[in-house]
């Protein structure tokens, strides 16, 4: 065992001083399995981040929510046709939903504007920009509990039903209007109309860029009776009474809607009905293209430096005939000659792995800091860039091997 080792640092010593007396050209050779390997690291690390942060936001928001909506939610592409000819769900949906889904805990109701003609948002001379309005109910907060008010209430049933003129507005929105008082009690403009300020929601942050506290709350009823609105984005969203019943849950209210929109036995579903895991999934396989998509480029660059392995190891067995032939006479076996030429080929790739990852890591630092999307290195990608770059030495490098191992040790000492 000692033995074995020793001859194993001997081998690799010797492959680091191939390395260091031939700088540039084990530099150039490495140079595709660099690329290589920091496109591995770099993307994995940016789709980790997005994914850790899309499955933190669902677990915050709650997992357990079903939501129903007029399309299928995607993530590009274009609708189909039978999804533009679909009805619009209405109020009473939601209604029959209430009393008709003995498993549904709680629903509320969300609706946008008409995303052609949004409202200003104003206080006095000061204005908030691209805001973003929609119109809710009394139960938004019970369901989405992220949005509870940091300061004031939320909206009564009362104020719901009498289409009252009163609103919640994000942190961003209160930090423009009102930089050095309350808003609460406050009334501010949105569009034409005012509205009495009675909260403030709580602070979300940022997501992929995107602010989540520019944003105005008002009653749905508000929202139908003073702006013009998008019908087909009516949407519900759904807690059933408990957690572990949410398929079951999902089946009552697919049947209730099924028997009201007069869906015939044959025909899928004329309404999307999803969950926050399914959006996770969905998410999923976007990222998981994407993913597929820089594998297959980082591996043009694999194969381009494995090739050029192959070569520069060609170039050596032609170099070291001399001394393959030396240490054929003086009692080395062919895998012993197979050996030394594996281990060097590993190493000049190993090396270049490690590079890879390096950069690959710079790479992601660099990104999430000049960019909003979130970067995360994890050790399993640190593993795969180098196991990759190793094995990529191994199989370029075993026709050179080959070759080394069956020379003629005569005529590798007549070599000059």
């Amino acid at each position: 065992m000692k033995i074995r080792t020793r001859l194993f640092l001997e081998i690799f010593s010797m492959a680091l001083g191939s390395i260091k007396a031939h700088k540039l050209r084990s530099f150039l050779t490495a140079l595709g399995i660099v690329i290589g390997v920091m496109t591995v690291i770099g993307m994995v690390s940016v789709i980790q981040g997005l994914n850790k942060n899309i499955a933190g936001e669902i677990e915050k928001i709650g997992s357990d929510l079903i939501i129903i909506q007029k399309f299928e939610p995607v993530m590009m592409g274009q609708r189909t046709e039978e999804e533009r000819q679909r009805k619009d769900l209405t109020l009473e949906d939601a209604e029959a939903i209430k009393n008709g889904c003995p498993l549904v805990k709680d629903l509320t109701i969300m609706l946008t504007p008409d995303l052609f003609k949004l409202p200003e948002i104003k206080y006095q001379n000061l204005k908030s920009d691209n805001a973003i309005i929609y119109g809710t109910d009394e139960n938004f907060n019970n369901v989405y509990s992220v949005y509870l008010p940091k300061e004031g209430r939320s909206f009564t049933e009362a104020e719901v039903r009498h289409s009252s003129r009163v609103c919640l507005i994000g942190t961003e929105v209160a930090d423009v209007l009102f930089p050095n008082s309350s808003p609460v009690g406050k009334e501010i403009r949105i569009g034409s109309e005012k509205f009495m300020v009675i909260g403030v929601l709580g602070k979300r942050g940022q997501m992929f860029g995107q602010s989540r506290d520019n944003v105005v709350a008002i009653p749905y009823t508000s929202l139908m009776k003073y702006f013009p609105y998008d019908r087909s984005s009516l949407q519900f969203t759904v807690v059933p009474r408990q957690p572990e019943m949410i398929n079951e849950t999902i089946d009552q209210v697919t049947n209730l809607l099924r028997l009201r929109r007069k869906v015939p036995p044959s025909k899928s579903n004329d309404f999307a009905i999803f969950t926050q895991e399914s959006l996770l999934s969905l998410y999923n396989q976007l990222t998981g293209a994407a993913f597929l998509v820089m594998i297959i480029i980082s591996s043009i660059g694999l194969l381009v430096g494995g090739i050029g392995v192959m070569n520069i190891m060609l170039v050596a067995v032609k170099e070291r005939t001399r001394e393959i032939g030396i240490r054929k006479a003086i009692g080395a076996r062919a895998r012993d000659i197979v050996r030394q030429f594996l281990i060097e080929a590993m190493v000049l790739t190993g090396l270049g792995g490690l590079v890879g990852i390096i950069a690959g890591s710079a790479v992601a630092f660099i990104i999430k800091l000049a960019t909003p999307l979130p970067a995360s290195v994890s050790w399993w990608s640190v593993l795969l860039g180098l196991s990759i770059s190793m094995a990529v030495g191994l199989f370029f490098g075993i026709f050179p091997a080959q070759k080394a191992a069956h020379l003629d040790p005569i005529v590798c000492l007549r070599y000059e």
